[in-house]
């Protein structure tokens, strides 16, 4: 199993400002950049909420009743592949939307295939593809995640969650995260998140998520949460994931939360958005953690 890198450890201190010592920090990798770009046209719409530019995808009776905000990775709300997933979620019959949470400063698609393969080809790395692979993600991560900060990014996604509560006909809000954004998700999950005239969310499904603190990130989570996580994740270790399920029992117990931990068999970092469609083994993950979203969000918001 990789361990994350080194090399983001400063990164991850900026990102995860006002952590506690003692908290159990989960970085990111290259895994963060590996996946496929699925084909396929999204059928939604763009428009301007809360200052940033959002991909819109309704269900065809228009309802915006159950709303759902999908929290991006580092490859932004214009990969193909997130757009296509929200267009999934309007056909189960919610308002997707996608913002541009990172105000025109995503990371280029292109490392998708040049960074790190799936696993199958991963695995037969030499040491020195391994380690330039690491060297190159480095370079490019360390530098977008300081820029892309919780002290940058939380303002931005907390008043577009608070902008998307004053909609017309909005009743309840999910949010859905991928990588970077499942870290988000999380967070919006607390009840201090939305400080404006919004109420934050109703439910939470994060998919992998990366730079989490444990437990943190966790203890403060108060509405019913959701996870996808793979027992290949190089982030999210059997520690890791060992460390999230105590704390999910604990809070059901002491405090009645609602929720799910799902591992998924042989699936890496970033399974659940950039899976590989050609592998049927890879598809069925990818499929059955969307149906997971689905369902989750369909029983939640109301």
């Amino acid at each position: 199993m990789y361990t994350a890198m080194s090399a983001q450890s400063g990164a991850q201190s900026g990102a995860q400002s006002g952590a506690q010592s003692g908290n159990t920090g989960v970085g990111m990798s290259s895994c963060c950049l590996s996946g496929k770009v699925h084909e396929g046209n999204p059928k939604g719409r763009v428009e301007e909420i809360a200052g940033l530019q959002t991909y819109v995808a309704e269900p065809k009776d228009g309802s915006k009743k159950r709303t759902v905000i999908f929290l991006v990775d580092i490859f932004g709300w214009q990969f193909p592949n997130v757009r296509l997933l929200a267009d999934q979620y309007a056909e189960a019959g919610f308002t997707a939307y996608i913002p541009d949470a990172h105000e025109g400063d995503s990371i280029d698609i292109d490392f998708l295939q040049t960074v790190e393969p799936q696993l199958s080809v991963r695995e037969q790395r030499t040491t020195v593809d391994s380690v330039a692979a690491t060297a190159k993600t480095g370079a490019t991560l360390g530098p977008w995640l300081l820029k892309h900060r919780e002290a940058v990014a939380r303002p931005l996604i907390e008043g577009f969650i608070n902008q998307v509560r004053l909609i017309p006909g909005t009743n309840s809000v999910g949010v859905i995260g991928f990588c970077w954004g499942g870290r988000y998700a999380i967070l919006a999950g607390h009840k201090e998140f939305s400080t404006g005239e919004g109420k934050g969310v109703d439910a939470v499904y994060s998919c992998h998520p990366s730079l989490v603190s444990i437990p943190a990130d966790f203890d403060p989570v108060n509405v019913p949460i959701s996870f996808a996580l793979g027992d290949k994740d190089s982030l999210l270790g059997e520690k890791e994931v060992g460390q999230i399920q105590e704390l999910m029992e604990k809070k059901k117990k002491e405090e009645g939360l609602v929720s799910e931990v799902r591992i998924y068999h042989d699936q890496v970092h970033g399974f659940a958005l950039r899976g590989d469609f050609t592998s049927e083994k890879d598809k069925k993950a990818m499929d059955d953690s969307a149906q997971q979203g689905i369902e989750w969000f369909k029983k939640h918001l109301t």
